[in-house]
């Protein structure tokens, strides 16, 4: 089998995915809060890792303890999403054996000394209360950003484009297209040249902002021509982007590109 055939019947397969996925009520899939987070540079030292399992997040805090000793402590969180947004459970201290010698189960104990909630305020910002022993805390977090990401490259994939609220009412629905963009990755910009539903060529381009492990671009120049013809010619935003393991994923929201129509895209692509 050719590499072309391999990646058309791929394709086919992804498609069908998603399009039995659109006919199910399935539940919405909600942002991913993985990523180290902290209050900034005003608290270097102090943070929290969340790993999230759906509706599930491990956080294991790097704190201190009160004064004089200020002495590093760890917590771990077991926090549950909850039916308002938040996620929340018992938050724990932990011991073991030191560094350096054989691991003994008998060092090893766990206690509760209080609760922790996290409140996504959106994908990269949020609230975090947690107490300790009766002592309560207060923290708004971001994520926070270590070295840099290279994206730039080919990558083939899916995207579903949702348009809304158009003029003429036609318009309106969703097109699960091939999206297949070259990104360009340069002196803090990113550019996406891409064919739309097989028929346009299309280009978003801006000045790119890292939080955490996501990329956004808040104002991008969003391009369409099909061939002498400019279809779209107006602005969006590409947020929730994130260089994955195999690819690149993420979404992108025009207000209007013609005909009052909104644009709400996500795509998952894979490099080779």
């Amino acid at each position: 089998m050719t590499i072309q055939n391999l990646r058309a019947s791929f394709r086919m397969f992804v498609a069908c995915l998603l399009a039995a996925a659109l006919m199910q009520a399935l539940p919405a899939r909600a942002d991913d809060y993985t990523d180290i987070w902290w209050a900034g540079s005003i608290e270097d030292g102090w943070g929290v890792n969340l790993i999230q399992s759906q509706d599930f997040i491990f956080a294991t805090f790097f704190v201190y303890g009160p004064a004089p000793a200020k002495t590093p402590i760890w917590y771990a969180g077991n926090l549950a999403r909850q039916g308002n947004g938040t996620f929340s459970g018992g938050l724990f201290q932990t011991t073991g054996t030191g560094f350096g010698v054989p691991w003994n189960p008998i060092d090893h104990t766990v206690v509760q000394v209080g609760t922790a909630t996290f409140n996504p305020i959106n994908s990269s910002s949020a609230t975090l209360d947690y107490s300790v022993n009766g002592v309560p805390v207060h923290k708004s977090i971001v994520r926070q950003t270590l070295t840099p990401i290279a994206i730039g490259g080919t990558y083939y994939g899916t995207a579903v484009v949702v348009h809304s609220g158009c003029s003429a009412a036609t318009n309106n629905g969703t097109v699960l297209t091939d999206f297949d963009p070259v990104v360009a990755q340069a002196s803090g910009n990113l550019q996406f040249d891409f064919v739309y539903a097989g028929t346009e060529n299309c280009t978003l381009a801006g000045t790119y902002s890292r939080e955490g492990l996501l990329f956004r671009v808040p104002v991008a120049s969003y391009v369409c021509t099909n061939g002498s013809t400019t279809t779209v010619s107006t602005t969006a935003t590409i947020y929730e982007m994130k260089s994955t393991a195999i690819g690149l994923e993420g979404r992108w929201f025009a207000a209007d590109v013609g005909g009052g129509c909104v644009e709400d895209a996500k795509f998952a692509t894979v490099f080779p």
